[in-house]
């Protein structure tokens, strides 16, 4: 092969291969990227699928119940507001995990499915009571969040 030839080689090389390479590399991160959303999507639906485990266990709590719990003894109050706890630590997690302000459609489809539980139970009275205790110490800006979503659905614009 004469030097014309490698020559000429090299800028197929430059011209057509390196931005070959960066595109299949940009795809790998973007594909690889997208996987690990799915995978914390996944564990955060493990973790409710657990919590849900953890109210089928606790039938007495009527934590599934259209109306609000008012003949709970001392005990239950307690075992409910635990579990309340549990259910407003996992929506703060799936918050800061998932919650973006600039969301694809794909992102924004799995955030939804998690305001949707959000907004379910804080559709509760008994849940909403304890507000003042399950929103101490979480994150601001989920505290803010969670506060607005209140707001929008009692006055009917969600």
């Amino acid at each position: 092969m004469s030097l014309e030839t490698w020559e000429l080689m090299s800028y197929v090389v430059t011209v057509i291969g390196l931005p070959l390479a960066i595109a299949v590399f940009l795809y790998e991160q973007r594909k690889e990227r997208e996987n690990e959303e799915e995978e914390v999507y996944q564990l955060l639906s493990d973790n409710y699928q657990d919590f849900l485990k953890v109210a089928l266990e606790n039938p007495d709590l009527r934590l599934f119940s259209t109306e609000g719990t008012t003949s709970l003894n001392e005990d239950q109050r307690e075992r409910q507001l635990i579990v309340f706890v549990m259910l407003m630590s996992l929506f703060e997690r799936a918050y800061l995990l998932l919650h973006e302000d600039d969301m694809s459609p794909k992102q924004a489809r799995r955030w939804h499915s998690w305001e949707d539980y959000i907004l379910e139970w804080c559709s509760r009275p008994d849940f909403r009571a304890n507000f003042p205790r399950l929103l101490h110490g979480e994150d601001p800006s989920f505290v803010r969040y969670v506060e607005h979503l209140v707001s929008t659905q009692e006055a009917g614009t969600l």
